[in-house]
Order: structure tokens, then sequence, then C-alpha cells
């Protein structure tokens, strides 16, 4: 499924040591464990690098739940969901096959795609093999429940360490490059 287009879907997400994006009900009170002034993790060099999003709906509604206003206006936003909704200028709501909409995106020219989350969409993502790197902060802190970022019943997938980067605050970031479906 794979193609020599340079455009890539990149996974770029925290999670907890043991795999959980969330906690119980959403919480996301665990990422202030590494809230430091002036030090956003290359997130904006990484944001810079793309130009269009995609996310599940429930994702989305969580960021705007929490009195804030989605952060991406300036990008084309895809909002995958089941229910269909009407666009509202760049922010496109798309409930049609997923392969469908990231081939047909990798196919245009521009920056990369980020995979915003969900795990759901994560997850989907990974089955039809269409995530090309993922950047994964992991934060020294063990849930032990919430929204899992991978779920069991995968296909396995292969990746190559492209660069990791640790922190004084206990924060490992990983740069992966998934190897293509064989």
């Amino acid at each position: 499924m794979h193609s020599t287009q340079s455009r890539k879907l990149v996974l770029y997400i925290a999670m907890s040591l043991d795999g959980f994006i969330a906690g119980e009900d959403g919480n996301l009170d665990f990422l202030s464990l590494v809230e430091k002034e002036g030090e956003d993790y290359g997130y904006n060099r990484f944001v810079e690098s793309v130009d269009t999003v995609i996310l599940g709906r429930r994702s989305y509604e969580k960021v705007l739940s929490m009195g804030y206003a989605y952060p991406h206006t300036n990008k084309e936003v895809y909002i995958y969901t089941r229910r269909p909704q009407a666009d509202n200028g760049s922010f496109h709501f798309y409930n049609g096959n997923l392969a469908v909409l990231i081939e047909y995106l990798k196919s245009q020219p521009g920056k990369h795609i980020y995979c915003d989350g969900g795990a759901e969409v994560v997850n989907q993502l990974l089955e039809l093999h269409l995530i090309d790197e993922m950047i994964i902060s992991i934060i020294p802190v063990l849930l032990g429940n919430g929204i899992r970022l991978f779920r069991a019943g995968r296909p396995e997938s292969e990746m190559v360490l492209l660069e990791s980067t640790g922190y004084s605050n206990g924060l490992l970031q990983v740069h992966y490059q998934l190897k293509p479906a064989s």
C-alpha cells in the first residue's frame, strides 16, 4: 500500500509508560507532570512540517470540552466520525473509508499529515499499514488504567528507530519509521 510519495502520515502523541494516552474518563492530567516553561519537546517544529491533521471525533470533542479552541485552524483538519456533519471551513467531518482518505491525502502535494490521535483512529491506521512514522513522548508515570494507545489484535508492525531523546524530567521521546507490511 505504501508508495514512493514524500508526504508521510505521522503519529505524534504522548502516552504513559504503561501505554495509556488518557486516564479513566479521558483524563489528561498526567501530561502536566512534564510541563516545563519554554519546553515543547519539538512540537512546534513538528507542527511546522505538517499542513493536514486527522483525528477522531472523540479526541476533537475532548479538546473542545477542555475549553480550548482546536489549535490547528491554519491547516486542513479531517475529523473521522460515524456521524455525518457539514464541513466548517478547513474542518472536514469525514465518515467514509479511512484508507481511501489517507491514500487521497498522500497523493496530494503538500507537507506531512499529522495523526493527532484517538486510539481508535490510530489502531485502524495501523491495521491498514498507513502510518509511516510515530513520534511518541513517553511520560514517566504508570496510570494503570485508561485509554490504551495500542490495542490487541493488530497485525505485527516492525519499526526502525530514527531518533530518541531523553529529557531531565524523565520524558523519553522516540521517533520510529514503520517498515512497510510484507
